[in-house]
């Protein structure tokens, strides 16, 4: 065969973009997947099975809550036979889009089941096959990454990889680790029924989130009766005829009948040859410049493999990038000031840009406008009214935003709109919003900023006036 034009390894979200673009500008392209399906982690193993879960899970939390709603409370038979069904029949539909067939037809060589190694800087071994290339794309995400305690090993804990697929639910769920990850499958399984305690390193959830919040979201798992451990150092696991226990610090002793690991993940890097191919690897992974290129100019990497954020949303991004600067030969480099996050548990907490707390580290002085979801009448009819909206601003410029609330996810985009283009608070105030919409929350946070101002002595005194000199 002769030399490809492009050689992708990895069949996620990062790599299917590219590829797809490419092929379809005709350029000769190979795609690698060493599994046997496309779609990577998240179609699999992450973003889509868990929102799956999570959903069947706040379905059965309505069900016992029906009285709220004047219906007949139930409790639910928990069927974990039927709910992973139902996990990978989603799966299954979404999959669809992600068929080898569709990328062949593109014009993409699609190669699955084996992984790809390099062995120069324009070779790849594919099995018996060597595949030359101009250039390369590596996308191969990022995996689980067990904490170093004594007696955990990879065959005596599960991971994400593994909890969509459980014969039976836990009777008593531990769960490692207080980032979305955790906190989310934590959720989706007490609320499924299990005990679950939820261990946790630092001294509060959810560390990167803003810390109002993230205590506001602790509570609400609390009453909801999950077990919260924070500042707690684990130092060993045992496995006895009682179940899995752990270990630690000050006096630290939690039994259960699984462990679930949601500790991070790493850089998928090993087996790559990268040595071969004269790649640099850091401790986050694949080192890139700006435009996603890696050491060897012509081999680029985006995704999770080389960070700086492991979200699909951010592969898909820098799969943008990376066609733009190898395909079309532009000069692009990544921006990242305003990337939304989402950790999907019920409520959702969302950020964008600076927390409050990022925003004083960093001596800018911020104006925080903050507004209850309790006083948004959609989310009262809703009877989801726990949650709050902060806008970080400063001079009326909106630097970041923390929202704890139903759909925060979806509302979100607001705010990722508004600072991509530059518009103000003064935007947002002046904005019709659809009523009744937990939209509004937006525009009633931004009215704050204006309400002490307009309700003064000095403009009440101002209005006297007006109305002395012009009655009419």
């Amino acid at each position: 065969m002769k030399a490809r034009d492009l050689v992708i390894l990895g069949g996620g979200p990062g790599g299917l973009v590219v590829a797809s673009v490419a092929a379809q500008l005709g350029l000769r392209v190979t795609l690698v997947e060493q599994s046997e399906q496309l779609g990577g982690d998240c179609l699999h193993y992450g973003c889509v099975p868990s929102k799956t879960l999570l959903h069947s899970a706040k379905v059965a939390n309505l069900m016992r809550r029906g009285a709220e709603f004047g219906l007949e409370s139930l409790e639910p038979r928990i069927d974990m036979g039927r709910i992973n069904a139902h996990v990978a029949s989603v799966v299954q539909h979404i999959q669809r889009h992600d068929d080898p067939q569709r990328f062949r037809d593109y014009g993409c060589e699609v190669l699955l089941g084996q992984p790809g190694e390099f062995i120069s800087p324009h070779e790849v071994r594919v099995g018996e096959r060597v595949l030359r290339a101009r250039r390369f794309v590596i996308a191969t995400g990022s995996q689980p990454a067990l904490p170093p305690i004594d007696g955990l090993t990879a065959d005596n804990c599960i991971t994400h990889l593994d909890a969509f697929s459980l014969p039976e639910l836990p009777a008593r769920l531990l769960v490692l680790g207080g980032g979305p990850i955790g906190v989310e499958l934590g959720q989706a399984f007490a609320r499924l029924g299990s005990e679950v305690d939820l261990v946790q390193r630092a001294d509060r959830l959810l560390p990167r989130e803003d810390a109002e919040l993230a205590g506001l979201l602790r509570a609400k798992l609390e009453r909801e009766g999950m077990r919260i451990h924070t500042g707690a150092r684990v130092e060993r696991m045992r496995v006895d005829a009682g179940g899995k226990q752990l270990l630690g610090a000050d006096g630290l002793s939690l039994r259960g009948d699984e462990l679930l690991v949601a500790t991070g993940r790493r850089p998928r890097v090993e087996g790559l040859g990268l040595d071969a191919a004269g790649v640099r690897v850091g401790a986050r992974g694949i080192e890139v410049d700006h435009r996603l290129r890696t050491s060897q100019k012509h081999i680029f990497a985006c995704g999770d493999v080389c960070g700086p954020h492991a979200y699909t949303h951010m592969a898909e991004y820098q799969a943008g990038i990376v066609i733009r600067n190898l395909v079309f030969r532009l000069p692009t480099r990544t921006d990242y000031r305003v990337v939304p996050r989402v950790t999907y548990c019920d409520p959702e907490l969302a950020q964008v840009g600076l927390t409050e707390q990022q925003a004083r580290e960093q001596g800018l002085d911020p104006q925080v406008l903050r507004f209850d979801f309790r006083d948004i009448d959609r989310a009262l009819a809703e009877v989801e009214s726990e949650g709050r909206i902060k806008l970080v601003t400063r001079r009326g410029r909106i630097l970041g935003a923390s929202l704890l609330g139903p759909h925060a996810g979806e509302l979100l985009h607001e705010i990722v709109l508004a600072m991509q283009t530059g518009a103000k608070v003064r935007d947002l105030s002046a904005a019709i919003h659809a009523y009744p919409t937990l939209a509004q929350v937006h525009r009633r946070a931004a009215n704050t900023a204006y309400a002490a101002r307009l309700f003064s002595p000095g403009t009440r005194t101002l209005v006297k006036w007006l109305h002395r000199l012009w009655p009419w």
